[in-house]
Parts: structure tokens; C-alpha cells; sequence
């Protein structure tokens, strides 16, 4: 299947085509192999997209496809997660994680039209992306086989590194960027939600990331200098506007806005991070990762949803977006245990309306205030000043009742007086 290169007669392939080295190299040996390769580019909102159509051709493609997926992509996959709070082990907004279904779903939707029977990316044999591209590609259409060159002894064996692809796309006349030190550029990845950085000198954990892997954010000490206000409003958890209220610039249609914060938080160094992470194919993996706008929006949202759920929902809510990140990472967007969180996580959004005001300076998103139709604070309840229906004659049985627990355990586990420990 995926391990070896097949032979037939139908051989047509829809190739997942992002026009770096990897898979244009990837492109011309298929081709080579007999494969009637159509390239398929997702816009997702990544900036290095020019004369990738001609690329592909150039490259040994039959045919090219390039669809913009921006609007898909935010409304039908960003937001989704946003409503969720998902987060990887604490810090990782799954921007890399949220495109490959989003990507998959198109490729395989071209290959039914096509009439191929294989779909292939350029995912490694050491990497998540191999899982969620094929996972997603089996669970769409069944029928389907992936072809990987890099898990094809004879392309692995062939290409040792980068220098072999390097040195096979110059044979062939295959252009590829390099930096400034004619040097390959960083293994990167990018979409409108995030840009990631790894491998060369990042694949040291020790290593301090180069200035040149700022992309998105500027680096701290060069950020601007002064704040800007922004208020984003929300519509069952979702983004529906966001404003600067230094400028009056307004953004309303889910790309726009995701665009808009990716702007104006990266001029304020908001959203980098640098973890090394845990892969699901088992390995520790270190990357750089820039996600200005949806960290200024996982902020906005969780603020907001303070203010409109209920405690005991919010609890439960927040240990079902441990399972569903874990889901979304490891590369299960199209399950049914995916689909029966994404509904429990959309019921408890139904009240989640309202607005919140940010300030965003020198790397911090830092909530100014926020209001809701929906809201469940009640200013009078909580006043220091106002009784406002709340009976403090309630309290000491309250208390009362919940130390009972406490001094039945005491007397248990350190009976006679002994003192429990201090930890």
C-alpha cells in the first residue's frame, strides 16, 4: 500500500502540494515512476504562494489545482477550537493539527473527481502529519490508498537528506528557495492561523531559535510602543467582529478577523512559543511556533465564557478540551468520538454572547473589561456593600456542612490527637 510503489494501470495521484523542496522533489519522482500526478495547494492564508500553479507543472503535474480555503478553513476548523479552549499540553494552539483535515478533505474531494485511486503527501515516516492526512483520507473515502514516498525504501534510500533532494531538484531543474547563505530555508509550515519552525539548528533543544524565525511576530525588543485596544465580539463562542479602538479599523467575516489579530498582535510580539512537545508516534519533537491571532482570541473567549457559564458546566467543559485536543492532534478530526465533543462543546456556547475589550502591548493580550446579554455575574450578589439577596446567616452551615468530610477523615487517618501533615 503506502510502503511500497504500486503498478497498474490507473496510477492517477492527487498530491498534497505545498512547492517546497520535499514535495517537489516528491512530484518529479512519482512522475518518474509512472504516476499521473495532479498537485493539489489548499490556500490557507500562507504567504508564499506565487507561480506555485506553473511550479507544479514545471515539475511533471498533469494538472494543478489551487483552491482558496480561507473562509473554510477559520469558520469550519479555527473557530471550532476556540469554542473548545483546545490547547495541546498547555501551550500548543494545534495550528499545524487543524490544517491536514481541513487539507484532506478537499484532496480527497478532487480525487473522486478525478478518478484516482491514490492520494500522497509529503509527510515523513517520523512525523503527525503522516497520521492525520491518512486517517483523515481513510475515514472520507475508504477506497482510497496513500502513497508515501517517504516511507518507499527506494525514495528513502535514494534521498539520505536534504543535499540528495537538493541536489535531484537542481538536476531537474526544479527551482527551490534558498536563504540568504544559500543555505535551504527552515523546515517550516504555514497557515493563516499560525506558522511553525523546525528542524536544522531548532532540532537542538538547548539551541536559542534564530531571530530569522520571526515571521509572524516581531521579536520583543523591536515591538511597537505603544498599546492598542481592541474589542472583539462574540456570537455562540464565535468571533463575529473585532475592532481597534485606537484606529476604528474593523474586521466582521472569520478570515478577516483572524487576519486583522494576526496583524495587530504580531506588531506587539504576542503568541510566540518554544516547547518541545510529545509526537503521537511517540518521539519528543522542539518547535517555534507563532500564533498571534488565536492566542489574542483563546484569551478573548475564555473571558467571556467566564462571564456566561455556568460553573459546573465550565468544569466539565474544560475536561472534555483535554480529550478533544488530544483528538485533534493526534489526528482524529473525522470521528465519532471528534463529533460527539464538537456537539457537547457547541451546546455549552449557546449563551457565550457578548464582548470583551483587550489591551495588547509587549507581548500580553490583557482584558480590560467585558459585558454580556447573557451574563450570569449578578454586581449586587457580590457587592461588599449591598445585600443584594444574599443571606450571610446561609453561610455558616455551608461551611459547616462541607468540614465534615474534613473531620471525618481526621479522625480516621490520625486518630488521638496526632496533628495531619503540613503537605
Amino acid at each position: 500500500m503506502s510502503s511500497s510503489a504500486p503498478s497498474g494501470s490507473n496510477k492517477r495521484l492527487v498530491l498534497a502540494y505545498s512547492g517546497g523542496l520535499d514535495t517537489s522533489t516528491q512530484l518529479r519522482w512519482l512522475a518518474d515512476k509512472g504516476y499521473e500526478v495532479i498537485a493539489f495547494t489548499a490556500n490557507l492564508g500562507q504567504e508564499d504562494f506565487s507561480g506555485i500553479e506553473e511550479k507544479a507543472l514545471k515539475s511533471g503535474a498533469v494538472k494543478a489545482y489551487v483552491l482558496d480555503l480561507q473562509e473554510d478553513f477559520v469558520k469550519n476548523y479555527v473557530f471550532p477550537i476556540i469554542r473548545s479552549n483546545a490547547i495541546y499540553e498547555s501551550r500548543y494552539l494545534l495550528g499545524t493539527s487543524l490544517a491536514r483535515p481541513c487539507i484532506s478533505k478537499a484532496q480527497v474531494a478532487i480525487a473522486k473527481k478525478e478518478g484516482c485511486k491514490y492520494v500522497s503527501h509529503g509527510s515523513t515516516g517520523k512525523g503527525n502529519d503522516q497520521v492525520r492526512f491518512e486517517l483523515s483520507t481513510y475515514a472520507l473515502a475508504a477506497g482510497l490508498e496513500c502513497v508515501v514516498p517517504w516511507r518507499i525504501p527506494e525514495f528513502y534510500n535514494k534521498f539520505q537528506g536534504r543535499q540528495d533532494l537538493l541536489a535531484f531538484a537542481k538536476e531537474r531543474g526544479i527551482p527551490i528557495a534558498m536563504d540568504a547563505g544559500n543555505r535551504p530555508p527552515y523546515s517550516m509550515d504555514d497557515n493563516m492561523f499560525h506558522i511553525s519552525f523546525e528542524s536544522g539548528v531548532l532540532e537542538d533543544p538547548a539551541a536559542t531559535p534564530p531571530e530569522s524565525t520571526h515571521k509572524y511576530t516581531t521579536p520583543l525588543a523591536k515591538c511597537k510602543e505603544t498599546h492598542d485596544d481592541v474589542q472583539i465580539w462574540f456570537e455562540k463562542g464565535d468571533p463575529i467582529k473585532v475592532k481597534n479602538l485606537n484606529t476604528g479599523e474593523e474586521a466582521s467575516t472569520p478570515a478577516n478577523i483572524l487576519k486583522f489579530l494576526n496583524r495587530i498582535g504580531g506588531q506587539h510580539a504576542i503568541g510566540r512559543i518554544d516547547i518541545v512537545e510529545n509526537r503521537y508516534v511517540g518521539i519528543k519533537s522542539r518547535g517555534v511556533y507563532e500564533t498571534p491571532g488565536g492566542t489574542i482570541l483563546r484569551a478573548a473567549h475564555l473571558d467571556i465564557e467566564a462571564l456566561t457559564l455556568d460553573r459546573e458546566v465550565l468544569r466539565i467543559r474544560d475536561m472534555l478540551s483535554l480529550k478533544y485536543s488530544e483528538l485533534v492532534y493526534n489526528g482524529f478530526w473525522f470521528s465519532p468520538e471528534m463529533e460527539f465533543l464538537q456537539h457537547s462543546m457547541d451546546f455549552t456556547q449557546r449563551h457565550v454572547n457578548g464582548e470583551v475589550r483587550l489591551r495588547l502591548f509587549r507581548g500580553n493580550a490583557i482584558v480590560l473589561g467585558r459585558s454580556s446579554p447573557n451574563s450570569l455575574y449578578n454586581k449586587d450578589i457580590v457587592s461588599m456593600d449591598v445585600e443584594g439577596g444574599f443571606d450571610v446567616s446561609h453561610s455558616e452551615g455551608f461551611i459547616r456542612t462541607q468540614a465534615r468530610r474534613l473531620q471525618a477523615y481526621r479522625n480516621m487517618a490520625y486518630p488521638k490527637g496526632r496533628d495531619l501533615p503540613s503537605v
